[in-house]
């Protein structure tokens, strides 16, 4: 079974391209903490790259930045590759397939409580009557 779960915070903003047949695929790294502290008493960290795809890609690209505390799921992935001096160059990646946010975006936090709170008060929603009882007549009811 090849099966990873990562906690940790992004390194930097993700590198969205995409390949010649049009798939997204998304890069960035993920810094992970050890559970233990060094001789010193400094935490230390793991730097894991991590690589999404599809509509996974696009919405990490569109969402995630620097900093941002992220949990990952995946599998871990070894490829290889010749490199321009001609040695084999081995790379280890977490491939994942569930991203999840973890902190709301600092930045936008503000902006988007403002927002919702000017659609409070500008909506006609039926449903924000305080508690009181909807009048709803039996032919509005689908059953």
């Amino acid at each position: 079974m090849n099966r990873v779960c990562l906690v940790g915070r992004l390194t930097r903003d993700p590198e969205l391209r995409y390949t010649p047949a049009g798939v997204a695929v998304t890069q960035f790294t993920l810094a992970v903490d050890r559970p233990f502290t060094n001789q010193a008493g400094d935490k230390e960290a793991d730097f894991i790259p991590i690589v999404t795809w599809r509509q996974l890609a696009e919405t990490c690209a569109n969402y995630l930045k620097k900093g941002r505390l992220t949990a990952v799921e995946g599998r871990i992935q070894i490829r290889n590759y010749e490199n321009n001096e001609g040695k084999r160059v081995y790379v280890t990646e977490v491939i994942a397939d569930n991203v999840r946010f973890l902190e709301g975006n600092r930045d936008r936090s503000q902006g988007q409580e403002q927002d919702s709170s000017n659609y409070q008060r500008n909506n006609n929603d039926p449903f924000s009557n305080d508690g009181k009882p909807i009048d709803i007549s039996d032919d509005d009811l689908p059953f």
